[in-house]
Parts: structure tokens; C-alpha cells; sequence
């Protein structure tokens, strides 16, 4: 099952001529994920040719301007459209009066269900099939959430010389054991499915974090994430701004992922408009003397997340 990932929008406070606000979109199969909306989504999914009407969630870190302003547009835009299915927007308080109220003063055209859910405590906010997204709070200016997605495990490999040996006969009895079932053989005796499965392996994590100052805890969240995107706004330099203002530098993001352990890659994102490229590199060899699998994302960058046949460890 192909997990895509698609860095919309990197920039922070304003967008730029190359740099859109900051949005993020995960392709499961055919459902897609929207994480955050800044001004310019809909130019990258228009350039990255992404089906946005097949959109299904919108989850919204915390409704400052430049996380939201990109939402009317989309809503405006899937009403283009025959659409059947309901647009879920999950995020935190404010986030259904921001919604009406752009709804209202601009008079929308909305022909399709919007359903809205403000969470109100941490854990689970979404519930898919073999997968879940999780919710937990950051510590910014505003109520701020960020996201993991979690896929369930898959069962072990199955070991076809070991159900010979057990006298399972190859056919309908191996797929159930495969899928959890225990069966038969031509004698009468059980074969359980863990005599002939190997140990479950582990689903993909994604994680998204911004806008956050740090603190302790927030690396056990996103433990084990085979991409974390999360916020890098400033350089080391500025660590008291950056506390001042709950964002992360470079090192504290990199001390994040370096903390919380089985972490594939680190993506940066969320840069201060006032970094140019020369700039944008210094952010990313901070980052990388402390976590190594450290990239800068860029706008309409896309990748693959494959999955991981061995657990994962701590790093």
C-alpha cells in the first residue's frame, strides 16, 4: 500500500515568490490528508496535478494566519465539484468559528457536508481502515496541535516450510492462517497462526509538528516516525527569540527527532521568510551535527514512505 508524502507550502509568517505557507498532504491509497492550509496550497496542488477533490481531512495545527489562510479557498473550490462525500476539518478551538465566519461574510457556495471537530484533549481524532491519526498538544502563542499518523502493524511473514512440516496442505488453510485464523490439518490437529508467523512488523508513522516552542514530552510523541516534518524557524543564533516567540531552531528540532528515537528522516520546514538559501543550508548543518537524516523540504517536493521489514529502534 503506497504512502505518499507532498510538501505543499514551507515558509512561515509570509509567503514568498518560491516559498508558499506552510501545508502538507499524505496520499494513502486513495484517500488524501491535509495537513494545514497557508496561502498558495491550491498553486502547489494544481503543479503537483493532486486530485484535491479527493481530499477527505483537513487537520489544522492552530488557526494563526498564516496555517488557515489557504482553508477558504479549498472550500470554495471542492463545491467546483461533484462531491459525495462529507470534508471532515479536525483542529483545535476556533477552528469551526473560523470556518462559518468565512463562510458567512463571504457567502459561499458550499454544496457538499462539512463536518468540523474541535478536539479537546489529546489521542486519537481519526480512525481509518489499518490506520489512525493521533492528535497532542504543542506549546505555541495559541492552542496548537500536532499529528501523527499511525498505521497498525502487519502480521509477521509467513514461513510456507513450517506449515508443510506442521501438515497444513497448501491452499485455503494457508490464507487463513495468514489472516489470523487457526486451522486444521487433514489429522484433526490445531496449527495456531504464530507456529507458522514470523514476529508482526512494524506500519508507518508520519509525524507533523509546528509551531512549537521545545519542551519535554515531545519527543515521546513521535517516537519511532519514519518522517517527521517539523518546524525549524530559526538558526541556534536566535535560540532566545525562538523561546521568546514558541517556534524551534534547527538544533532543537534535530534534538527532538535525535530524543525520540527510530526516527527515519527529519524534514525541516517552516523557514523565517528572512533566510535566504545561503541561510537556509546553515539551518540544516545545525541540524545535521546533531541528527544526520536531516533534509530541508521544499516546496512541491514529494516522497515515498516504504516500509520498515525490521522494528524500530532507538537511534
Amino acid at each position: 500500500m503506497n504512502l505518499e508524502l507532498f510538501i505543499l507550502g514551507t515558509g512561515g509568517m509570509m509567503p514568498l515568490p518560491n516559498r508558499f505557507l506552510t501545508s502538507m498532504l499524505l496520499r494513502r491509497e486513495g484517500d488524501l490528508f491535509l495537513f494545514d492550509c497557508g496561502e498558495g496550497t491550491q498553486v502547489s496542488l494544481r503543479k503537483l496535478n493532486l486530485r484535491w477533490k479527493k481530499i477527505n481531512t483537513i487537520f489544522i495545527s492552530h488557526t494563526h494566519a498564516d496555517h488557515v489562510t489557504g482553508l477558504p479557498g479549498i472550500l470554495m473550490l471542492s463545491s467546483q465539484v461533484d462531491r459525495d462525500e462529507p470534508l471532515y476539518i479536525i483542529g483545535p478551538p476556533k477552528i469551526k468559528e473560523y470556518v462559518e465566519e468565512n463562510r458567512r461574510v463571504l457567502d459561499m457556495y458550499i454544496n457538499y457536508e462539512i463536518v468540523i471537530r474541535e478536539v479537546e484533549s489529546p489521542g486519537i481524532v481519526y480512525q481509518g481502515e489499518g490506520f489512525h491519526v493521533e492528535a497532542f498538544w504543542l506549546r505555541h502563542t495559541k492552542p496548537c496541535l500536532g499529528y501523527t499518523l499511525v498505521e497498525d502493524d502487519r502480521p509477521g511473514v509467513f514461513d510456507p516450510e513450517e506449515a508443510e512440516a506442521l501438515q497444513v496442505p497448501k491452499g485455503p488453510r494457508w490464507a487463513q492462517l495468514q489472516q489470523g485464523e487457526t486451522v486444521l490439518t487433514d489429522t484433526g490437529e490445531p496449527v495456531k497462526p504464530d507456529a507458522v508467523m514470523g514476529p508482526k512488523r512494524p506500519g508507518r508513522k508520519v509525524g507533523y509538528v509546528t509551531d512549537t516552542m521545545y519542551f519535554e514530552g515531545l519527543a515521546s510523541k513521535l517516537k519511532g516516525c519514519d518522517f517527521l516534518v517539523c518546524e525549524s524557524m530559526f538558526k541556534h543564533e536566535l535560540e532566545e527569540s525562538a523561546r521568546e516567540k514558541k517556534h524551534l531552531t534547527s538544533r532543537q528540532a534535530a534534538t527532538i527527532a535525535k530524543d525520540a528515537g527510530g526516527i527515519g528522516t527529519l524534514g525541516l520546514i517552516h523557514y523565517s521568510p528572512r533566510y535566504t538559501e545561503y541561510e537556509l543550508r546553515q539551518l540544516l548543518k545545525e541540524a545535521r551535527e546533531l541528527f544526520p537524516s536531516t533534509i530541508l523540504t521544499r516546496d512541491r517536493q514529494s516522497f515515498d514512505i516504504p516500509y520498515q521489514e525490521e522494528p524500530k529502534g532507538n537511534d
